[in-house]
């Protein structure tokens, strides 16, 4: 992983006797491999430190109580977007170092809106979907492009809509929180309102995703920062892109422009060994090495999480595929404002239960209150939470 050749780099100038390897892993092999050893006790061949998605860490910190470092007097959390640290949170201490952001941003192609009749300036000061929705069909009706492109098997986007509004599947207790969520009822209300409005381009899969995007199949692509490089592999559309907030819940008070789609932190395992030498290395790049966040902004196109980078050179450089914005540093403001929500430890499979349920719209005619009802029932019974 570029991101720890570049820390190792960095540290070693100061520690040239530390011995560091980095060994890649894909998620799914890591997450087996920790689940693995901790649960057997057998720490030999686990990692120092370890990235984990932002969503599973809770499963982790919950079942393994003991198994991840207490960072609280090491790491100055203040420094760090409060959305992230929300998550690495359990009874006040906290467990690990923020690394990348996933803030999200509709990203959008400013020719195709202009040429459907509206202006760059009504987009960058923030729609609602249902404004959305109205600016979709004209786009469509004059463009021929759809106005956005998802696998509808996945429920990425509801996602981003339920953070938005600082409400999730599970509360802060890590219960459901289905049954009576109006949030959360107004925002399936909206995503159906969107699929049947005739402006979706269905994908199926990554390739087909970033395919519909380079072929100007889509107008507007509302997803986590991370997207950016996907898009500007189509050198011809450089200079027709740009990137506002999401849109809002047209009928939630406190609904913002703001949310998150992805994102990794950092951790030390408490008993592989080393783990003073592996907190202190954390805490010298990730968690305080400015010059390190600004080479890999350049390097690896990082959003960080790291509040004290965001007037670093590479953050507040303009980016001239995107229309001159300075993204980096848009997408940092954007962090800030994330509203903070516990993902809880079943965000996935409460997810899959959920998706399976909402077809049901179609197929049964039945209620979002009888969605999130049946979703609830399976979930106590599938997955054993309350």
């Amino acid at each position: 992983m570029a991101a720890l050749e570049e820390a190792k780099a960095s540290y070693l100038k100061e520690n040239p006797d530390v011995e560091i390897e980095i060994v890649e892993y894909g998620q799914d092999d890591l997450m087996q491999k920790l689940n693995t050893g901790l649960s057997s006790g057998v720490t030999e061949g686990l990692p120092n430190i370890t990235l984990i998605e932002d969503y599973k860490i809770a499963g982790i910190l919950a079942s393994y109580p003991d198994a991840i470092m207490n960072l609280s007097d090491i790491v100055k959390y203040d420094d760090f977007a409060q959305y992230k640290v929300a998550n690495m949170t359990v009874d006040g201490k906290q467990y690990g170092v923020p690394f990348d952001s996933g803030v999200t941003g509709m990203f959008y192609r400013t020719d195709l809106i202009e040429e459907a009749g509206f202006t760059v300036d009504e987009i960058d000061k923030g729609i609602t979907w249902d404004r959305f929705i109205e600016i979709g069909k004209a786009v469509k009706e004059k463009t021929g492009a759809a106005m956005l492109t998802l696998d509808p098997s996945e429920f990425v986007l509801v996602r981003t809509m339920m953070q938005s509004v600082g409400t999730w599947y599970t509360n802060e207790e890590g219960k459901l929180d289905l049954i009576g969520n109006e949030k959360l009822e107004k925002i399936l209300a909206t995503y159906n309102k969107l699929m049947e409005s005739g402006i979706v381009n269905d994908h199926t899969d990554w390739a087909q995703f970033v395919g519909a995007v380079n072929e100007g199949k889509a107008a507007t692509v509302p997803t986590g920062c991370w997207f950016a490089s996907s898009i500007s592999q189509e050198e011809s559309q450089s200079g027709t892109w740009r990137i506002a907030p999401v849109p809002k819940l047209a009928d939630v008070a406190d609904s913002t422009g703001y949310s998150n789609s992805g994102g990794s932190s950092w951790y030390v395992l408490n008993k592989v060994g080393n783990n003073e030498l592996a907190a202190d290395f954390l805490a010298k790049t990730f968690a305080g090495d400015v010059d390190l966040i600004n080479t890999l902004i350049e390097k690896i196109n990082l959003v960080t999480t790291y509040l004290p980078a965001a007037t670093a050179e590479n953050n507040t450089k303009e980016n001239a595929y995107f229309s001159n914005q300075k993204i980096f540093e848009l997408f940092g403001e954007w962090t800030e404002k994330i509203p903070p929500v516990k993902y809880g430890m079943n965000t996935y499979e409460i997810e899959d239960l959920l998706e399976i349920e909402y077809q049901k719209i179609d197929t049964s005619g039945i209620s979002i209150e009888e969605v999130l009802k049946n979703t609830d029932a399976q979930a106590k019974s599938q997955l054993g939470i309350e």
